[in-house]
Protein backbone atom coordinates (compact mmCIF):
# COMPACT_ATOMS: atom_id res chain seq x y z
CA UNK A 1 0.00 0.00 0.00
CA UNK A 2 2.58 2.56 0.70
CA UNK A 3 4.80 1.46 -2.50
CA UNK A 4 1.52 2.00 -4.55
CA UNK A 5 1.00 5.87 -2.47
CA UNK A 6 4.65 6.47 -4.19
CA UNK A 7 4.25 5.33 -7.50
CA UNK A 8 1.45 7.56 -7.34
CA UNK A 9 3.17 10.60 -5.82
CA UNK A 10 5.71 9.89 -8.32
CA UNK A 11 3.08 10.11 -11.00
CA UNK A 12 1.66 13.28 -9.82
CA UNK A 13 5.02 14.55 -9.82
CA UNK A 14 5.89 14.24 -12.95
CA UNK A 15 2.65 15.08 -14.06
CA UNK A 16 3.05 18.36 -12.87
CA UNK A 17 6.69 19.04 -14.10
CA UNK A 18 5.57 17.67 -17.58
CA UNK A 19 2.66 20.29 -17.41
CA UNK A 20 5.02 22.93 -15.94
CA UNK A 21 7.19 22.67 -18.97
CA UNK A 22 4.51 22.83 -21.46
CA UNK A 23 3.22 25.79 -20.01
CA UNK A 24 6.32 27.17 -19.86
CA UNK A 25 7.22 26.81 -23.66
CA UNK A 26 3.55 27.82 -24.92
CA UNK A 27 4.82 30.78 -22.59
CA UNK A 28 8.29 31.54 -24.38
CA UNK A 29 6.37 30.66 -27.80
CA UNK A 30 3.85 33.20 -27.13
CA UNK A 31 5.99 35.79 -26.51
CA UNK A 32 8.26 34.98 -29.44
CA UNK A 33 5.21 35.77 -31.45
CA UNK A 34 4.44 39.34 -29.76
CA UNK A 35 8.24 40.19 -30.02
CA UNK A 36 8.18 39.36 -33.38
CA UNK A 37 4.89 41.27 -34.18
CA UNK A 38 6.19 44.28 -32.12
CA UNK A 39 9.44 44.47 -34.04
CA UNK A 40 7.69 44.62 -37.58
CA UNK A 41 5.04 46.99 -36.86
CA UNK A 42 7.81 49.30 -35.46
CA UNK A 43 9.55 48.91 -38.58
CA UNK A 44 6.82 49.29 -40.78
CA UNK A 45 6.41 52.44 -38.98
CA UNK A 46 9.83 53.58 -39.47
CA UNK A 47 9.64 53.17 -42.84
CA UNK A 48 6.78 55.83 -42.76
CA UNK A 49 8.28 58.56 -41.15
CA UNK A 50 10.42 60.77 -42.86
CA UNK A 51 13.61 60.88 -41.67
CA UNK A 52 15.20 63.59 -39.30
CA UNK A 53 18.21 65.37 -38.51
CA UNK A 54 21.05 63.94 -36.86
CA UNK A 55 20.28 62.44 -33.79
CA UNK A 56 22.20 63.36 -30.62
CA UNK A 57 24.37 60.31 -29.95
CA UNK A 58 25.20 60.50 -33.93
CA UNK A 59 26.54 64.24 -32.91
CA UNK A 60 28.34 62.96 -30.21
CA UNK A 61 29.75 60.21 -31.85
CA UNK A 62 30.92 62.86 -34.59
CA UNK A 63 32.47 64.94 -31.89
CA UNK A 64 34.24 62.40 -29.90
CA UNK A 65 35.79 61.19 -33.74
CA UNK A 66 36.84 65.27 -34.65
CA UNK A 67 38.11 65.17 -31.06
CA UNK A 68 40.01 61.52 -31.02
CA UNK A 69 41.70 62.78 -34.82
CA UNK A 70 42.60 65.96 -33.74
CA UNK A 71 44.80 64.19 -30.56
CA UNK A 72 46.01 61.81 -33.12
CA UNK A 73 47.40 64.36 -35.09
CA UNK A 74 48.80 66.61 -32.36
CA UNK A 75 50.64 62.71 -31.16
CA UNK A 76 51.75 61.73 -34.38
CA UNK A 77 53.61 65.66 -34.52
CA UNK A 78 54.93 65.04 -31.46
CA UNK A 79 55.96 61.52 -32.03
CA UNK A 80 57.85 62.66 -35.17
CA UNK A 81 59.97 65.68 -33.57
CA UNK A 82 60.96 63.02 -30.75
CA UNK A 83 61.99 60.40 -33.75
CA UNK A 84 64.09 63.57 -35.39
CA UNK A 85 65.53 64.66 -32.11
CA UNK A 86 66.74 60.96 -31.19
CA UNK A 87 68.17 60.57 -34.66
CA UNK A 88 69.94 63.91 -34.07
CA UNK A 89 70.93 62.75 -30.50
CA UNK A 90 72.95 59.44 -32.54
CA UNK A 91 74.13 61.40 -34.87
CA UNK A 92 75.85 63.86 -32.61
CA UNK A 93 76.90 60.88 -30.29
CA UNK A 94 78.53 58.88 -33.43
CA UNK A 95 80.32 62.06 -34.56
CA UNK A 96 81.83 62.73 -30.62
CA UNK A 97 82.85 59.17 -31.08
CA UNK A 98 84.93 59.68 -34.14
CA UNK A 99 86.08 62.81 -32.92
CA UNK A 100 87.62 61.27 -29.78
CA UNK A 101 88.77 58.15 -31.61
CA UNK A 102 90.39 60.66 -34.12
CA UNK A 103 92.03 62.68 -30.94
CA UNK A 104 93.33 59.15 -29.49
CA UNK A 105 95.11 58.08 -32.51
CA UNK A 106 96.30 60.82 -33.24
CA UNK A 107 98.05 61.42 -29.73
CA UNK A 108 99.30 58.17 -30.25
CA UNK A 109 100.75 58.72 -33.60
CA UNK A 110 102.29 61.88 -32.90
CA UNK A 111 102.99 61.68 -29.49
CA UNK A 112 106.71 61.31 -30.53
CA UNK A 113 106.32 64.44 -32.24
CA UNK A 114 108.29 66.64 -29.86
CA UNK A 115 111.18 63.95 -29.58
CA UNK A 116 111.58 63.46 -33.53
CA UNK A 117 111.90 67.40 -34.24
CA UNK A 118 114.81 67.37 -31.15
CA UNK A 119 116.38 64.39 -33.39
CA UNK A 120 116.10 66.27 -36.65
CA UNK A 121 119.02 68.64 -35.47
CA UNK A 122 121.24 65.51 -35.53
CA UNK A 123 120.15 64.29 -38.16
CA UNK A 124 121.18 67.27 -40.25
CA UNK A 125 124.44 67.68 -38.20
CA UNK A 126 125.65 64.22 -39.61
CA UNK A 127 123.73 65.15 -43.24
CA UNK A 128 126.44 68.14 -42.95
CA UNK A 129 128.89 66.46 -41.52
CA UNK A 130 129.27 64.12 -44.48
CA UNK A 131 128.56 66.49 -47.32
CA UNK A 132 132.09 68.32 -45.85
CA UNK A 133 133.92 65.86 -46.64
CA UNK A 134 136.07 65.66 -49.54
CA UNK A 135 134.86 62.94 -51.78
CA UNK A 136 138.33 62.54 -53.94
CA UNK A 137 139.79 62.50 -50.30
CA UNK A 138 138.40 58.84 -49.67
CA UNK A 139 140.48 56.66 -50.38
CA UNK A 140 142.69 53.76 -49.20
CA UNK A 141 145.46 55.76 -48.59
CA UNK A 142 143.50 58.15 -46.23
CA UNK A 143 142.39 55.15 -43.62
CA UNK A 144 141.31 57.79 -40.87
CA UNK A 145 139.31 59.70 -42.75
CA UNK A 146 137.86 56.80 -44.98
CA UNK A 147 136.61 55.31 -41.83
CA UNK A 148 135.16 58.28 -40.45
CA UNK A 149 133.48 58.45 -43.47
CA UNK A 150 131.92 55.65 -43.74
CA UNK A 151 131.32 55.45 -40.07
CA UNK A 152 129.37 58.94 -40.15
CA UNK A 153 127.50 57.14 -43.49
CA UNK A 154 126.46 54.61 -41.80
CA UNK A 155 125.05 55.92 -38.94
CA UNK A 156 123.01 58.53 -40.93
CA UNK A 157 121.85 55.67 -42.91
CA UNK A 158 120.96 53.65 -39.76
CA UNK A 159 119.02 57.10 -38.28
CA UNK A 160 117.35 57.57 -41.23
CA UNK A 161 116.00 53.81 -41.03
CA UNK A 162 115.15 54.64 -37.49
CA UNK A 163 112.89 57.07 -38.56
CA UNK A 164 111.09 55.54 -41.61
CA UNK A 165 110.21 52.85 -38.74
CA UNK A 166 108.42 55.60 -36.62
CA UNK A 167 106.44 57.03 -39.77
CA UNK A 168 109.40 60.11 -40.00
CA UNK A 169 109.83 60.44 -43.96
CA UNK A 170 112.79 63.17 -45.11
CA UNK A 171 111.14 65.71 -47.65
CA UNK A 172 113.46 66.68 -50.25
CA UNK A 173 111.86 68.26 -53.11
CA UNK A 174 114.26 68.78 -55.64
CA UNK A 175 112.80 69.08 -59.14
CA UNK A 176 109.10 68.78 -57.51
CA UNK A 177 106.69 71.61 -57.89
CA UNK A 178 106.44 73.96 -54.82
CA UNK A 179 104.18 72.94 -52.13
CA UNK A 180 103.16 75.42 -49.75
CA UNK A 181 101.57 72.75 -47.52
CA UNK A 182 105.39 71.10 -47.16
CA UNK A 183 108.00 74.07 -48.47
CA UNK A 184 109.22 77.37 -47.32
CA UNK A 185 110.74 79.16 -50.47
CA UNK A 186 113.39 81.04 -48.75
CA UNK A 187 114.15 83.02 -52.81
CA UNK A 188 113.33 83.02 -56.38
CA UNK A 189 115.84 83.12 -59.20
CA UNK A 190 115.78 82.56 -62.97
CA UNK A 191 116.49 79.48 -64.31
CA UNK A 192 116.92 78.09 -67.74
CA UNK A 193 114.67 74.80 -68.62
CA UNK A 194 112.86 75.17 -65.37
CA UNK A 195 109.02 75.56 -65.22
CA UNK A 196 108.00 78.77 -62.66
CA UNK A 197 107.49 77.52 -59.56
CA UNK A 198 109.73 74.15 -59.73
CA UNK A 199 112.03 73.96 -56.72
CA UNK A 200 115.81 74.82 -57.95
CA UNK A 201 117.57 74.43 -54.69
CA UNK A 202 117.09 72.49 -51.01
CA UNK A 203 118.82 74.58 -48.58
CA UNK A 204 117.38 72.32 -46.04
CA UNK A 205 115.26 68.93 -46.11
CA UNK A 206 111.76 68.58 -44.52
CA UNK A 207 110.00 66.12 -42.61
CA UNK A 208 106.90 64.57 -42.26
CA UNK A 209 105.24 62.36 -39.70
CA UNK A 210 102.60 60.47 -41.15
CA UNK A 211 102.00 62.41 -43.61
CA UNK A 212 102.02 65.50 -41.08
CA UNK A 213 104.39 68.17 -41.95
CA UNK A 214 106.73 68.78 -39.03
CA UNK A 215 109.12 70.65 -40.54
CA UNK A 216 109.19 72.45 -44.22
CA UNK A 217 111.71 71.89 -46.72
CA UNK A 218 113.62 75.15 -47.16
CA UNK A 219 113.83 75.75 -50.98
CA UNK A 220 114.46 78.28 -53.84
CA UNK A 221 112.11 78.01 -56.84
CA UNK A 222 112.41 79.16 -60.14
CA UNK A 223 110.20 82.60 -61.44
CA UNK A 224 109.23 82.84 -64.50
CA UNK A 225 111.12 84.96 -67.51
Amino acid sequence: MATNALSSGYRLTRFVLERSSSVQRNALALINKRAFSAAAEESKNDSTIPPTGESEIEKKLKQEIEKLSSESKVLSEKVADLDDKYKRSLADRENLRNRLTKQIQDGKLFAIQGFCKDLLEVADILGKATESVPKEEVKDNNPHLKNLYEGLTMTEAQLLKVFTRHGLLQVNPLNEKFDPNLHEALFEQEVQGKQPGTVVVVSKVGYKLHERCIRPALVGVAKGQ
